[in-house]
């Protein structure tokens, strides 16, 4: 009786770290809130051993989830993983859509020109972001080093050849922190299908057809995007 006793709270106790680890490295939803993990009080045996009651224990589960509960977003939000390059759309509690994307290639391109030298960094930030704005059909404005990479001459701002059709696929979502600055991310499409889950973006996220219309329809301006 007393050994099937301590094999419950070992299971209950290694299904708290379990949970534990999920919320704080594997779900950043959680990491923008202000939960703290529970101190789990202890109590003694007669020979001084310490021990965590059953009661004390379920208690304490039981609080934690209301945490989270309570920081669980209830609309629609997506959270992005760039290291497995995945990414899970839910709503409220429910999974309703998960796949594969492709992120930021981590690489650094320095440029010396007549105006001196310049880095650009091609990462994905980690982090909470929102969707500050939805577009179809979008046409990508090419930024500078966009020809550098190429080894072309820059040409001057609002020039035609910086602007192309189709490059971002038939949506985008552009993407600010939550003070409302961006920096020129976005979800959107690709015409490069067969990079698909690998890192080789200059740090937007790319979704393939289906699953970025379905993001698209589903996510609102103001909707939260995890990436971790």
């Amino acid at each position: 009786m007393i050994r099937n006793f301590f094999i419950y709270l070992a299971v209950i106790f290694a299904g708290i770290l379990f949970f534990a680890s999920m919320v704080l490295f594997a779900i950043p939803v959680f990491q923008e809130s202000t939960i703290v993990l529970p101190s789990l009080r202890a109590e003694q045996n007669t020979d001084g051993k310490e021990f965590i009651g059953k009661e004390e224990l379920e208690n304490q589960i039981s609080t934690f989830q209301a945490k989270l509960d309570k920081y669980t977003p209830t609309d629609a939000y997506i959270i992005i993983n760039t290291s497995d390059n995945k990414f899970f759309l839910y709503k409220g509690k429910e999974l309703i859509r998960q796949g594969l994307c492709s992120t930021g290639k981590n690489e650094r391109l320095i440029n010396t020109g007549k105006k001196g030298k310049k880095e650009y960094v091609f990462y994905t930030p980690q982090g909470v972001m929102k969707v500050m704005g939805k577009q179809k059909n979008p046409v990508w404005a090419k930024p500078d080093w966009a020809f550098i990479e190429e080894g072309l001459p820059i040409p001057p701002a609002g020039h035609a050849s910086r602007f192309e059709s189709g490059t971002l696929g038939a949506y985008k979502l552009n993407l600010a922190n939550l003070n409302g600055k961006s920096d020129g991310y976005m979800i959107h499409g690709t015409i490069y299908k067969r990079f698909m889950g690998q890192n080789v973006t200059h740090g937007c996220v790319r979704l393939g057809d289906e699953d970025l219309e379905f993001v698209f329809n589903t996510l609102v301006i103001g909707s939260k995007v995890y990436i971790y």
